[in-house]
């Protein structure tokens, strides 16, 4: 738990900044005031935390000030993070690895707009899973941004994993189609479906995402067992709306928020949590395949405050 704790510190190096930087006094050894409540506070908003989460965090810290007027900033900041986590109680999203055994690849289709992380986050999702001895292939069905299918095979190459690819301008559905025959063949246990990230208008999206999902079933009536959305974690709360879009029209089983590491505004999925209720699997926290890290409720809420 310290290499996974230390991690997520290094991670939101920029998000505890954002609160830290402002708060030094809550988070040093003195006793706190209203004054650095305020700030405490002000910071929490400016990280996306909410109207709701900040003033839960708030009430806590404050009603612990007015029993003890010489609370030590560690102590309101294990506060803060039993709050947190607290909020983020069953969050915690968990991939069960064991193979089906229906014969069949267990499908995870990979849903977000262009710049979220979609397409490298599906490389290093394929890279854990291997690295934990189960066989995946990735599918390249974002065949409309002209840099997806290359980025795709790149990945796939530098990582040794089994990729089914076509033309940029491909039917996408034909490549999830393929890619699924392919990992049948191959005895894969996991299929990773890079869908697209943008069309001309949120429709042709929708249907298009739900074409793939359409030509899938021809397969196996249960595919895709997972949907997960990937946000790009520095929108702060428009990633809300976001998820709820997609929610909507594809029913998500599970989120991934990316870009945590270069964002003072981590706080955005917390919200998402609390209005959607969509399990959080994992959080890209760097650029490398080992930085895409399952989520922990408990270590993210240590290391907002500073803790640990």
């Amino acid at each position: 738990m310290f290499g996974l704790l230390k991690k997520f510190k290094d991670g939101f190096a920029k998000t505890v900044s954002a609160i830290a930087s402002k708060t030094a006094a809550i988070f040093g050894q003195k006793p706190i005031d209203a004054s650095s409540l305020e700030t405490l506070e002000e910071a929490l908003y400016t990280a996306d935390f909410g109207v709701e989460t900040t003033g839960e965090i708030l009430a806590e810290i404050k009603a612990a000030y007015k029993r003890d007027k010489a609370l030590q900033g560690q102590q309101a900041a294990a506060i803060g993070a039993a709050v947190l986590k607290r909020v983020l109680a069953g969050s915690e999203g968990r991939l069960d690895l064991a193979v089906r055994g229906v014969g069949a690849p267990t499908v995870i289709a990979m849903i977000g707009v262009n710049g979220s992380g979609k397409t490298t986050t599906s490389a290093k999702l394929a890279w854990r899973m291997k690295q934990e001895g189960r066989s995946v292939t990735l599918a390249a069905c974002d065949t409309f941004r002209a840099a997806a299918v290359e980025q795709l095979k790149s990945w796939a190459t530098r990582l040794e994993i089994d990729l089914v690819a076509s033309h940029t301008g491909a039917d996408a559905a034909a490549v999830a189609f393929d890619a699924w025959q392919a990992a049948k063949s191959r005895g894969k246990d996991f299929l990773i479906v890079d869908t697209a990230g943008r069309l001309h208008t949120k429709g042709n999206l929708m249907e298009e995402l739900a074409k793939i999902r359409r030509v899938l079933q021809k397969n196996d009536p249960t595919a895709p067992q997972h949907r997960w959305l990937v946000v790009d974690g520095s929108l702060g709360s428009n990633s809300i709306e976001q998820a709820r879009v997609f929610h909507q029209s594809f029913g998500l089983t599970g989120l991934i928020v990316t870009k945590l590491d270069g964002t003072s505004r981590g706080g955005a999925l917390v919200g998402i949590w609390r209005q959607l209720r969509i399990p959080i699997y994992f959080i890209g926290l760097g650029e490398q395949p080992e930085d895409l890290q399952p989520f922990s409720a408990e270590s993210y809420a240590q290391a907002v405050f500073g803790l640990g």
